[in-house]
């Protein structure tokens, strides 16, 4: 059984107090260095987190990445993926949920179901996505994400380094926390980074195919995800987690919800 490393909350204050502010990559090699291979990059291939895959392989190729494929995704993803594991030449962890699960999800709701209601789309979120994480992450002492304080309204307060109360106390890495969208792409342009062809379509978020569409002029980021909704996070359970009642706060500072 692996001794595994917890950081108390205390430890997380001083780290966020020293991180914030700091270069993506300074970000990255503190945890890199401090959790090795107990360390893991969590990516859906989207333009941040190929941002910081590229950051993290410079710093060391021998960096852990995972994926979790719900099943749903466009071949446009799995092209990607293929094209990441030959770029950088290293092993991406691809990740499933449970076949029985699925299975029992669909005979009582339905191959679409998440188009009926928030709550049937989260049961789908949590099935796909949020179950094969937890397992993940279950064997891991830190991740790193790609989330964005300008991304949406529930992410507007992480922190480069954060203690994840949601999974069991694992610390998570944000290390593009400050950046804009701006900044991601000058990286991706600057380095040659691979990036998702949905982008040059108009996406400016990318999930599964039935529950992404392109973006128009002055909407959100995140608006082309779950568009059919209204007045509900764009969050799927991942970094919001449903069990804990995060979803519920988060819901709650909506602004179109709370202005009603």
């Amino acid at each position: 059984m692996r001794d595994s490393i917890r950081l108390s909350q205390q430890e997380i204050n001083r780290l966020t107090e020293r991180y914030d502010g700091q270069s993506p990559q300074e970000v990255l090699t503190w945890a890199l260095e401090r959790f090795g291979s107990q360390l893991a990059i969590c990516t859906s291939f989207q333009a941040d987190g190929m941002a910081i895959l590229d950051m993290a392989w410079r710093i060391d190729p021998k960096v852990r990445v995972f994926t979790i494929d719900t099943g749903r995704m466009p071949q446009e993803t799995y092209a990607l993926l293929d094209q990441v594991r030959d770029h950088y030449g290293i092993d991406i962890e691809v990740y499933f949920p449970d076949a029985t699960q699925i299975e029992s999800v669909v005979r009582r709701h339905g191959i679409n179901l998440f188009y009926r209601s928030v709550e049937s789309r989260l049961l789908c979120c949590q099935t796909r996505k949020v179950l094969p994480l937890n397992r993940v992450l279950g064997t891991l002492d830190a991740w790193v994400t790609g989330l964005r304080r300008d991304q949406s309204t529930t992410r507007a307060e992480i922190h480069a380094v954060e203690l994840d109360t949601d999974h069991g106390g694992l610390v998570k890495v944000n290390p593009l926390a400050e950046w804009d969208e701006q900044q991601v792409w000058n990286y991706i342009r600057a380095h040659n980074v691979p990036y998702h062809p949905f982008y040059d379509q108009g996406y400016t978020s990318i999930g599964c195919a039935p529950c992404t569409r392109p973006t128009t002029t002055g909407e959100e980021a995140r608006a082309g995800r779950w568009w059919w909704e209204t007045n509900a996070p764009k969050e799927c359970g991942m970094h919001c987690s449903i069990e804990s009642g995060r979803f519920e706060r988060e819901l709650l500072k909506t602004p179109a919800l709370v202005a009603e």
